[in-house]
């Protein structure tokens, strides 16, 4: 018998892992709305880079994450659409599987987080990866078999055994141990985005770009970024050097969950559908240099891909950070007339 998920469930081909997830949860209750609403709601566009020791360079184009003093975009966007999201986590892989089975049970999909690696129908070219801030939805259960149903990012739900996922749930690989998290969902009190809340969101993140709490974040954080990227030849051997530059084109590119531009094709979006919501025709402007800038992320994306595969790879280095540069430059830009707009 071929395991079907939840009567009423439907898959999509989604951008973000995190709000693509939401968006399967949110149109299986009867409340359509675009990833790129929850992502603008939820406050979660940003700029960080990380580089932790033992661990390769990191840098995203998210924010809201969840880090001490944050909300995380999950809640703050179900807080703007009148959807009560709460967030669980457990050590215990035996109680983290009875709350699963329950739930699917009472024929509510389940949105999880769990570390990509250790999903078997992601391919990794035979290397070792992991991301434990990986994001699903468990839309089915055959309890004989012992397998479940996934919703990612395709249209297609992929099968994959209890034990396997255990291992994604529960797994301890650094820097994201996803430590058995789930999501529950209350839409009692649902209701469409209003127009403060849309200016708010805008004004947190403008807030968050241009007066990080540490350099290491919004435009001071893409401008450390340009300048660290000439150091990686000095602090990572050849192998982890080539690995960072490949990291870098999918950290930007839609390949890695991102909607292209790191983020910044899907904000370009958010813009326009603020615009309807506001009444602010000039969140359009915004939203045209967002997407001149996602096209410019796409670029220097393409120079990491390159680069990663070139023999003298440290040659292109100096290109490559001053394009960030550059970037740095229009952000701030971008960031700063669009907090104008909200002040």
């Amino acid at each position: 018998m071929t395991l079907k998920p939840l009567p009423g469930f439907k898959s999509f081909v989604t951008h973000h892992c995190v709000t693509g997830s939401m968006r399967h949860i949110y149109e299986f209750y009867g409340y359509p709305v675009s990833e790129s609403l929850l992502l603008g709601l939820g406050a979660g566009v940003g700029f960080v880079y990380w580089h932790m020791k033992g661990a390769p360079p990191f840098f995203g184009g998210r924010a809201n994450v969840g880090r001490p003093g944050e909300e995380g975009l999950e809640k703050t966007a179900g807080k703007r659409t009148g959807v009560r999201i709460e967030s669980f986590q457990t050590s215990s892989v035996r109680k983290a599987e009875k709350v699963l089975l329950e739930m699917l049970d009472g024929g509510q999909p389940v949105m999880i987080q769990c570390d990509m690696g250790f999903l078997p129908y992601f391919d990794f070219g035979g290397q070792e990866y992991h991301f434990g801030g990986h994001v699903v939805v468990v839309c089915g259960v055959d309890l004989k078999a012992r397998q479940v149903l996934i919703a990612d990012r395709e249209v297609k739900l992929h099968l994959v055994s209890m034990d396997d996922l255990a291992k994604a749930r529960g797994a301890t690989c650094k820097p994201f141990p996803p430590k058995n998290k789930w999501y529950t969902f209350d839409f009692s009190e649902v209701h469409p985005p209003r127009a403060d809340d849309v200016r708010q969101a805008i004004r947190e993140m403008s807030t968050g770009m241009l007066e990080p709490p540490i350099t290491n974040l919004g435009v001071k954080g893409i401008r450390k970024t340009a300048q660290r990227i000439l150091k990686w030849p000095d602090v990572l051997d050849e192998g982890t050097l080539r690995g960072a530059l490949f990291n870098g084109f999918v950290f930007i590119d839609a390949m890695g969950g991102t909607g292209g531009g790191i983020f910044r094709y899907m904000f370009s979006r958010f813009l326009r559908e603020a615009a309807g919501i506001t009444g602010e025709i000039r969140f359009n402007e915004s939203a045209d240099a967002f997407q001149d800038i996602g096209d410019r992320w796409q670029t220097v994306a393409e120079m990491f891909k390159e680069a990663s595969q070139a023999k003298g790879r440290t040659s292109s280095l100096p290109a490559i950070s001053n394009a960030v540069l550059e970037l740095a430059d229009l952000e701030e830009a971008a960031w700063i007339h669009l907090s104008e707009l909200v002040s």
